[in-house]
């Protein structure tokens, strides 16, 4: 990109795995990025990862505070002017592991705050920028899972958020269509970064047993994504299924 065609993007969860792959591909590009995340140390090297030449912004968020929402989006205005994409990624597993009847209350409600909650209110941010800016419009792409389609045994908090994110997406899809505000969703399967180690030493199955998965490179997810944004705003990836060839989701339980 030149300078008159340098697009702008926010990436949420981008100190590390998926955020931090994607955040790197984009900058690679040329895109302009404001980096979000909860550690600024961790967006700081996310930062030093792209390059000395690349035109990033660091602004610690946590996604499910509105205020800080509103503060990274006041950050991206004064330093870009515009917004092109955001990729709505900060998430979490939550209470992972954790049999249904022994899930607490607060653990229930972190993963909604930040898995639903969060990706919310950093799309509300988003549209709001993307309706009142000129030339009007950008494009937004929501980070689903395979778990927006089919559950691991004890991942209730986790699977419900990600199906409703699911209805985020289309929503946001809906009522982006007269302000060319595009979204759409990617789905992902046992990329290989620190939150999915556990795919390398066994993980429960539905039939109980425990039992290694393949994974394939948080590099082939970030391909796709910046295919997904670099498209004309006329043109939309709806839904995007990433995933390890081998996995067990096909046929999965």
């Amino acid at each position: 990109m030149n300078a008159s065609t340098k697009k702008t993007a926010v990436v949420t969860g981008a100190g590390s795995g998926i955020g931090r792959t994607v955040a790197l591909a984009l900058a690679g590009a040329g895109w302009s990025l404001a980096l979000a995340g909860r550690r600024s140390g961790a967006l700081e090297e996310t930062a030093a990862a792209a390059g000395a030449g690349a035109d990033v912004l660091c602004v610690p968020t946590d996604v499910s505070d509105p205020g800080d929402v509103d503060a990274l989006y006041a950050a991206v205005a004064e330093r870009y002017g515009r917004l092109d994409l955001l990729f709505n990624n900060a998430g979490t597993f939550g209470p992972g592991g954790v049999a249904l009847e022994d899930i607490t209350y607060e653990a229930w409600k972190q993963a909604v705050d930040v898995n639903l909650t969060g990706s919310f209110l950093c799309a509300q941010g988003a549209f709001r920028m993307m309706k009142e800016q000129d030339p009007q419009g950008g494009r937004i792409i929501n980070n689903g899972s395979i778990s927006a389609h089919v559950p691991r045994p004890n991942s209730i908090a986790y699977t419900a958020t990600k199906h409703a994110m699911t209805g985020l997406t289309k929503s946001l899809s809906l009522d982006g269509r007269a302000y060319g505000i595009a979204c759409g969703q990617i789905d992902i399967g046992n990329a290989a970064t620190e939150m999915t180690e556990r795919m390398r030493t066994g993980i429960l199955q539905a039939d109980g047993r425990l039992a290694v998965e393949p994974v394939m490179d948080a590099g082939d997810v970030a391909r796709m994504v910046l295919h997904m944004a670099e498209l004309p705003l006329g043109a939309n990836v709806q839904f995007a299924t990433v995933m390890a060839t081998a996995m067990p989701y096909i046929g999965r339980g």
